[in-house]
């Protein structure tokens, strides 16, 4: 791809956030796209959004899981970028039309409270770089289709990745605790949609430990001559199933003694 083409998609993909009309596969549309080109679509998403006056609050990390990877064929993570707009209050409820498929995740968030950066950071780097972890819910919004309705194709991890990682929304529980004295693989949640328990699962499905997966994050960013900052948040990773939230559902994630977070769509 073209940076031409780069600034093309990131537009087109603009364009369907704006109007919640989808766009379709970009995988489809490129066919010579690769892992490069998705991230330097996400990138003049970036730049576009910080010329309107956005503020980058953070980071969010996807397909952490076995699973995902698996069904997306690929062998590592991903990531997107947090946006201030994209910050929700815990129990807030969503306007109608924000959207256009949202679906919620639920994951343990930690916020920053030093920089982070460097191809060789390791675990002791981010626990002491981390002002505390929290329980959180990441909203996910697709500006792609999932589908393509003329082949049936399903869209492919560089859409994803291109579509800032499906990313659209954060939701930080009230609970604070230090990183270094909770054992963030046991952390789990139960997640309910409308009063019934749609998913569970625990911490150790993200990477086998979440803060191998903020060490994967600041050393991808430093790839890119990028660093993890104070006061960013960083969504570690999903390790629930993408829960459907249609207009009207209420979204309950119940961390146990770690704490709650929750959300509602109008």
């Amino acid at each position: 791809m073209t940076p031409g083409d780069h600034a093309a998609a990131a537009a087109d993909l603009l364009n369907a956030e704006k109007t919640g009309e989808q766009i379709g596969l970009l995988t489809r549309r490129f066919p010579e796209i690769g892992m490069d080109d998705a991230y330097a679509i996400q990138n003049a998403i970036y730049r576009a959004k910080r010329a309107d006056g956005r503020r980058v609050i953070g980071w969010k990390i996807g397909l952490t899981s076995k699973a995902m990877q698996s069904a997306l064929g690929i062998d590592i993570p991903d990531s997107g970028i947090l946006f201030d707009d994209m910050h929700f209050d815990h129990g807030t409820t969503v306007p109608g039309g924000r959207f256009i498929q949202p679906r919620v995740e639920a994951e343990i968030a930690f916020v920053m409270k030093s920089n982070l950066a460097g191809a060789d950071v390791t675990r002791e780097a981010v626990l002491a770089a981390t002002a505390y972890v929290a329980p959180a819910l990441e909203i996910l919004d697709t500006r792609v289709v999932r589908v393509d309705a003329e082949t049936g194709e399903a869209r492919k991890i560089y859409d994803t990745i291109s579509d800032n990682a499906a990313n659209a929304g954060v939701v930080l529980g009230a609970e604070r605790h230090a990183p270094e004295v909770v054992d963030l693989r046991w952390v789990g949640a139960i997640v309910s949609r409308d009063g019934e328990v749609e998913e569970t699962g625990l911490g150790a499905g993200v990477l086998n430990d979440p803060v191998e997966s903020v060490v994967w994050l600041a050393r991808r960013m430093a790839q890119y001559g990028q660093g993890i900052e104070p006061g960013h948040i960083i969504l570690s990773g999903s390790f629930i199933r993408p829960v459907e939230c249609p207009p009207g559902t209420r979204i309950e994630a119940d961390f146990g003694g770690f704490g709650s977070a929750a959300v509602n769509f109008a």
